[in-house]
């Protein structure tokens, strides 16, 4: 190889050596237009403008959100605008946070204050009803047409379903079942109804509302309440019948009336009681009507001196002639006490209050017994001092009467009266009467 060959062969190594240290020194380029950042920036631009489109496309569906202007930066979307309500607004923000491409929420819509878009507004909503409900017309129309049916049904039905069919004398049960049936079968005629308009949801807000009521009045109505199942449950035991002769707590009087609060009486001396009856049902009831034989007693004293077995033996025999007194089971006497100065007889006797009246049999009871004694010559207690004055032989005895000697002509019929006053009573509560 010749020098000249060998000299171009060194610089053009040179050459080639230094080319990656001039690449290396060289300042970048500058940008220039149709470069990738611009491909990028574009492309986050238009995923902005889609998604702002969109967001504001599902916001303009909803009735109140029509004034609000989305924006989306940098996954951050801005809410402009006024609404109506608080509600729309949270409303607007969260639609907004579901957003695709949307990180964050810059909720700035307000809620207006000037009374023409509120009016508006109410405008608007009502006219939606009213359109809505023009539209569910011919479905109302079925739906009431349903309820009729139903209720139609439900009293024919409950006249027809009668408790004493098997076996039972209950007016009120048998009213309960009627009244049973008809609301079952109604209710039911509801929920169809309720079905077809498409509101069933309906029906269990009504019901949880009306359990949390009933509670509520549970509490604060407590006794009214208490009287009113205390009403219901002495209907279906039926302890006493209207007319029966009761004692409650101390109150004695005639059963006029049950109702759903409160028992009606009409006490001997003709007037107006009313018992709550709760009352009635915790109470002692007795009952002086269910066993038509009732006893009476009653004592005479005498004294000390006198015989005790003639003396009860002559009162014996007047009670047992009292029109009136049972002979099964017949009348009695006995010793009821000494006390010294004197001896207590006491005489009992049964009679049917059916046909005899017990007051007034015990009553003629007495004058009888006394009578017997005084002809007799029986005394009753003496003082330990006194002055005895011997009847004058000339004057003439004194007889008695016929009235007090003969218990024939005594008068023991049944009392009748409260009776037309108990009826009317009867009358004017017919209709709350649940016995």
């Amino acid at each position: 190889m010749g020098p000249l060959k060998i000299v171009a062969a060194l610089v053009l190594s040179l050459v080639m050596a230094a080319l990656p240290f001039a690449a290396a020194a060289a300042p970048p380029a500058p940008a220039t237009p149709g470069t990738v950042d611009d491909v990028v920036a574009t492309v986050e631009t238009s995923t902005e403008l889609a998604a702002s489109q969109s967001l504001a496309r599902r916001l303009q569906r909803i009735d109140g959100l029509e004034g609000v202007t989305v924006t989306v930066r940098d996954g951050v979307a801005r809410l402009d605008g006024q609404v109506i309500d608080v509600e729309d607004r949270v409303l607007a923000a969260q639609i907004a946070s579901q957003q695709p491409g949307v990180e964050a929420v810059e909720n700035q819509v307000e809620l207006s204050t000037r009374l023409s878009d509120r009016f508006d507004a109410a405008v608007r909503q009502v006219t939606g009803k009213l359109v809505r409900l023009l539209a569910a017309t011919p479905l109302l129309a079925v739906a009431l047409a349903i309820v009729g049916l139903a209720w139609w049904v439900g009293r024919w039905l409950g006249r027809r379903a009668r408790v004493n069919r098997l076996g039972e004398d209950n007016p009120y049960l048998d009213g309960l079942v009627r009244r049973l049936v008809q609301w079952i079968v109604l209710l039911i005629g509801v929920l169809i109804a309720l079905d077809l308009l498409g509101a069933t949801a309906l029906v269990g807000a009504v019901l949880g509302s009306a359990g949390v009521l009933g509670l509520v009045l549970g509490f604060a109505f407590k006794d009214i309440a208490e009287n009113y199942v205390a009403g219901v449950l002495l209907s279906l035991r039926r302890p006493f019948a209207p007319g029966e002769h009761l004692r409650i707590e101390g109150f004695e009087g005639k059963v006029a009336a049950l109702t759903s609060r409160a028992t009606i009486m009409v006490t001997m001396e003709g007037n107006h009681l009313s018992l709550p009856n709760a009352l009635v049902f915790k109470s002692v009831v007795l009952n002086f009507t269910r066993n038509p034989n009732r006893r009476f007693d009653f004592v005479i004293p005498i004294d000390t001196g006198e015989s005790v077995g003639d003396a009860g033996e002559l009162g014996l025999a007047r009670v047992a002639a009292i029109p009136g007194v049972l002979a099964d089971p017949g009348p009695s006497w006995q010793v009821r006490g000494y006390e010294g100065v004197g001896i207590d007889l006491q005489f009992f006797g049964w009679v049917d209050q059916r046909s005899t009246d017990l007051g007034r049999a015990r009553s003629e009871a007495i004058r009888q017994v006394k009578s017997a004694l005084a002809e007799a010559g029986i005394e009753g207690p003496r003082s330990v001092q006194f002055v005895h004055q011997l009847p004058d032989t000339g004057a003439a005895p004194r007889v008695p009467s016929s009235v007090e000697n003969d218990p024939a002509d005594c008068d023991t019929s049944v009392n009748r009266d409260i009776d037309a006053q108990l009826a009317a009573e009867q009358r004017a509560l017919s209709g709350d009467n649940l016995i």
